[in-house]
């Protein structure tokens, strides 16, 4: 009997709460659930934010006033889960934890908003967050299951560049893959995210749990991002979903960059710099040089190339007119179809230019030429506040298990953007394995051995 389901990724951005967020997250369930779709992936950080571009006021040595008061905006921003610092596994998945007095539920409601949402629309939820235990925050990973409600967590083991700044790190113990049957189809999920995906050895993990469907929620959306998933699908023969979120510079909360932030920060880097030319002996003042902080967490990259224009024939498609409050008769009534959909197992003839780069860093300040700015007769533009810029182009993607790009990758696509791939057959995993298993067949697991502290990698029963 074949075991075929029908798989989704939500190109959705943060919101500027956590309410709206989870309205907008309810309403893109509801609409997947009206097109067939049996399990949906969001982005990483989708709740709680991926704070871009953010600096936290931080440099090798010192840690601004500033820089804490934003820190304090994004911890309120995180969601509480009612889980614990060190992560309490089954104890949380089975609410066996004790409750405060007088309380009948532990965290914030996220949970149970969560939960909610599955049960009400029949679509199993996989949904990137940044959850607070204790006074750390944490990049997670919660898999939510219609009838039996959140089935397990884990938390990101590796945070990538200055997300260590405000990201703790994860126990692996929590790489534990679970294994929900969703109309008669077995499943074998895990999830690595975003760099975690560069890892071998956790990637191995995940691969010697004889995984079927490997989720990669990220924040990445430079171009080795799809030969990567191409890659991990080919390796693990699992159908492999990544969700990023699209985000211009108007999505970023405003205590990222507000001009009374802005402006403490440069008359703090002021004052800092005035006493280390006194302090500092030899140093001249014209010889200091300021440099305006920028968070690359992959490292440098070049400047964003423009937005390539929407193309349905590769693989582009408009964005959902999902909307807080949103209703199917409201999408049934435009002429163009928010979601782009394709049966499993066919190619994508032929793939949209994929971006150089992942993060934009902001323009650092620079002195003005004034001699120049003086002999300039031209007329002056209005100023562009680049609150259309984009700061991430998304990328979301589908991959089989040979690694075809069954749908993607998306660019340019925000509000909750749907890509859909129908008639997945996992029947193909099997049969991937004919001539590679690299943990079972291919792994010579006579002269080389893996050991995760916590996990079992044996194949879940």
């Amino acid at each position: 009997m074949p075991k075929r389901l029908t798989l989704a990724v939500s190109q959705s951005h943060t919101l500027p709460t956590t309410s709206a967020t989870l309205t907008a997250l309810a309403s893109t369930a509801h609409e997947a659930a009206r097109q067939g779709v049996d399990l949906l992936l969001f982005p990483e950080a989708y709740l709680g934010g991926y704070p871009r571009t953010c600096n936290f006021g931080a440099a090798v040595g010192s840690r601004s006033s500033e820089g804490r008061e934003q820190f304090l905006q994004y911890f309120h921003s995180a969601v509480d889960l009612g889980d614990t610092p060190r992560g309490a596994g089954d104890d949380w998945v089975e609410r066996r934890l004790d409750l405060a007095k007088g309380q009948d539920r532990r965290g914030d409601g996220t949970r149970e908003h969560l939960e909610k949402a599955a049960t009400e629309t029949g679509v199993f939820l996989v949904v990137g967050l940044v959850e607070r235990a204790g006074g750390s925050l944490y990049c997670a990973v919660v898999y939510v299951c219609p009838k039996e409600g959140c089935i397990g967590k884990r938390r990101k083991v590796m945070p990538t560049g200055s997300e260590r700044l405000v990201w703790a790190q994860g126990s692996p113990s929590t790489l534990k893959a679970v294994t929900p049957t969703i109309k008669a189809v077995k499943l074998t999920l895990a999830a690595a995210i975003c760099w975690e995906n560069y890892m071998p050895l956790l990637r191995y993990s995940l691969y010697s749990q004889n995984v079927n469907l490997y989720l990669a929620p990220t924040a990445d959306a430079r171009d080795t991002w799809l030969p990567l998933m191409r890659t991990i699908a080919c390796e693990s023969r699992a159908y492999v979903l990544s969700a990023n979120q699209c985000v211009r510079r108007k999505h970023l909360p405003p205590w990222i960059h507000s001009p009374a932030s802005e402006k403490a920060e440069s008359s703090t880097s002021s004052k800092d710099t005035a006493k280390r030319e006194h302090t500092s002996s030899g140093m001249k003042a014209e010889e200091t040089q300021q440099y305006k902080i920028c968070a690359l967490d992959q490292g440098n990259m070049p400047k964003t190339p423009e937005p390539t224009p929407v193309d349905k024939a590769h693989g582009v498609i408009s964005p959902s007119p999902l909307h807080i409050g949103g209703t199917p008769s409201d999408l049934d009534s435009r002429t163009d179809s928010p979601v782009k959909q394709r049966k499993g197992r066919r190619r994508s003839s032929n793939l949209m230019p994929m971006p150089d780069n992942h993060f934009l860093a902001l323009p650092g300040d620079s002195a003005v030429d004034e001699s120049a700015e003086k002999h300039d007769t031209k007329p002056k533009a209005p100023a562009d506040d680049g609150e259309e810029e984009l700061v991430c182009r998304g990328g979301s993607c589908i991959i089989g298990p040979t690694g075809e790009v069954l749908e993607g990758p998306l660019w340019d696509v925000e509000d909750g953007g749907l890509l859909i791939a129908r008639d997945i057959d996992f029947e193909d995993c099997e049969r991937g394995r004919l001539d590679l298993d690299v943990a079972g067949s291919y792994s010579r697991n006579d002269a080389f051995e893996l050991r995760v502290a916590g996990l079992d990698l044996n194949p879940p029963p």
